[in-house]
């Protein structure tokens, strides 16, 4: 599963990056966890242009009855998004980039965890594959809110975990948030684990470990003093 992770980047970078046309002030996140509100990019059914939004994380249905469901759907596996009430109407209709820089994972290391960040070589920000929703509150307030779809793992993060969020080929970005691509068939084939020789992995402070803890200290050299490790050991 991917239950945290990075977004350090500035707004001007972001950009650039991704191609949204509208300002949305963007602050540096170094440990977003669930329910909080997130950076996401989605293509306007009116406009057809990229837009920048800020939804909450754990994604809840439009027919949810509460806001709690999203606790439960923070991550959608991408194995079976079809046949999933939850996941398939967005999977074919409301796919976002969810903007990251990095994520992290729990290696066990005797009676310990010692929280490993994942990032692209070279530190480039990079996007991973994301449904969304709106759900309307009673009081008809509505809600925006996103999932993050997971796979299997590539060779850099299997010692650590058996799952890993998908981050899409750069070249595979458009097609995903395409509102006219309703095929699954040809989504499915987006949802593969990124090279794992494009990426790296270095350990990083146990502060991450407190979700309520989000400041720069948070990526620094792990309790060992370990920073990069280009290869996880089992």
């Amino acid at each position: 599963m991917c239950g945290r992770y990075t977004e350090t980047k500035a707004e001007a970078l972001l950009k650039a990056r991704f191609g949204f046309g509208n300002d949305l002030p963007v602050e540096p996140r170094y440990n977003v966890a669930p329910t909080q509100d997130a950076p996401v990019v989605v293509e306007s059914r009116e406009t057809k242009r990229r837009e920048l939004r800020l939804m909450r994380w754990g994604l809840v249905p439009y027919w949810a009855k509460d806001v709690a469901a999203g606790v439960k759907a923070i991550n959608a596996r991408s194995e079976t998004l079809e046949g999933k009430r939850t996941f398939e109407p967005s999977f074919r209709k409301r796919r976002c980039l969810v903007l990251a820089d990095g994520f992290y994972e729990w290696r066990k290391q005797g009676g310990k965890r010692q929280p490993i960040r994942f990032v692209l070589k070279g530190a480039e920000p990079f996007a991973f594959a994301g449904l969304w929703d709106r759900w309307k509150a009673p009081n008809g307030q509505p809600l925006e809110s996103f999932t993050i779809v997971t796979g299997p793992p590539n060779e850099l993060v299997a010692p650590v975990h058996d799952r890993m969020p998908v981050i899409l080929l750069p070249q595979h970005e458009a097609l995903w948030l395409d509102r006219e691509v309703t095929d699954l068939a040809v989504l499915k084939p987006l949802l593969v684990p990124y090279p794992a020789g494009a990426m790296e992995a270095h350990e990083v402070s146990s502060l991450v470990n407190n979700a309520r803890v989000d400041e720069p200290a948070c990526i620094e050299p792990g309790d060992g003093g370990v920073r990069q490790l280009s290869l996880l050991p089992c």
